[in-house]
């Protein structure tokens, strides 16, 4: 690892917490303990799409302020729906949009038309990156991304943020260091503002973002189930590397939910206060209709502290959650812990 880089993140991470805190807006306020010192101010103006009734987080050496909730790529939503959905959450603050396959970024680049500066934009083509031995080089990778942001009709994305294996199955060294070969070439060229990954492996995260300290964000799967593992978690990796992360999958691909919608509206609410409290990882749920985006922005507006009926509410849609995953969702069982 070239110490070069270390030491010049370190210096990045250490003078950005000195300059700002961790959160500005609504949520700052109501998720202070009434007796810690307060946080110095930080700079509302150069929050992008910034609205006080959001909470917005520093994400790692980015120094992005993202909104506490942003919108994920999995929906039902066709073109028509999508480009309003997108509209409301542009109107309640929410700032950041995440589309991870080639039918996702088009959609999202056509909805965001006019007003690209509105929202960050995040994207990856899942189907033609390093899950595929066929785009495994930094060469077969930088021709995908320009082929995406060719058809998007985009000349650079915020985040491009590479699909990675699944589970039970690492890539080797050698296509990790391909895979940041293209990162940073993508970045020096200004195609991609920052760069990260996301992936199913938490063994492979940690790994990555400790040896390479060019990553600037993460995705990762985090779920009502999941908490920060006791020891040697990814939580005290993505600290001390200050790399800014990303939680896929808060409604366990949606196995929180049953037959009624205000008790899934209710759920979904848990789901998001209870992520908020527990740890700095931003989800960024799939929402198919504007009435979801106004549920999940009621949440961020909520206390985060659960009373005893909350508490064992949330116990209860978890057990039912876990034991209504699909056979191709298993997996999310393995972030338990963090």
């Amino acid at each position: 690892m070239d110490q070069r880089n270390v030491t010049r993140r370190r210096f990045m991470r250490d003078s950005a917490i000195a300059a700002a805190g961790v959160a500005a807006g609504l949520g700052a306020v109501a998720g202070q303990n009434a007796k810690a010192a307060p946080k110095k101010a930080v700079d509302t103006s150069k929050i992008l799409n910034y609205n006080p009734d959001m909470e917005y987080r520093r994400q790692g050496s980015t120094n992005l302020m993202v909104s506490a909730v942003c919108l994920g790529g999995h929906s039902r939503s066709n073109q028509e729906d999508r480009t309003e959905i997108m509209s409301r959450c542009i109107d309640a603050g929410i700032n950041y949009t995440d589309a991870c396959t080639r039918g996702e970024v088009i959609r999202d680049a056509k909805a965001l038309k006019g007003r690209r500066d509105k929202m960050y934009l995040s994207l990856s083509h899942c189907g033609n990156e390093i899950r595929s031995s066929n785009f495994r080089t930094a060469k077969k990778l930088l021709e995908v991304l320009d082929g995406l942001l060719q058809e998007s009709k985009q000349e650079y994305t915020d985040l491009w943020r590479v699909t990675c294996f699944e589970p039970g199955g690492r890539h080797s060294f050698n296509t990790a260091s391909e895979l940041v070969k293209a990162l940073e070439t993508a970045k020096k060229q200004g195609k991609a503002r920052f760069i990260g990954f996301s992936t199913h492996d938490r063994r492979w995260t940690k790994f990555m973002i400790e040896y390479f300290p060019q990553i600037d964000c993460v995705c990762f799967p985090f779920t009502t189930m999941s908490k920060k593992a006791p020891t040697d978690s990814v939580f005290e990796s993505l600290k001390k590397e200050d790399v800014g992360s990303f939680g896929i999958k808060p409604f366990a691909a949606g196995s929180l939910f049953r037959g009624d919608s205000e008790e899934n509206n209710k759920r979904a609410r848990l789901a998001i206060r209870y992520i908020l409290n527990t740890n700095t990882v931003i989800p960024i749920p799939g929402m198919n209709r504007i009435e979801h985006v106004d549920n999940v922005v009621k949440a961020v507006k909520e206390r985060r502290q659960f009373d005893l009926k909350e508490t064992a509410d949330l116990e209860k849609a978890n057990k039912q959650a876990w034991a209504s995953l699909p056979p191709n969702y298993q997996w999310l069982k393995k972030w338990e812990y963090v």
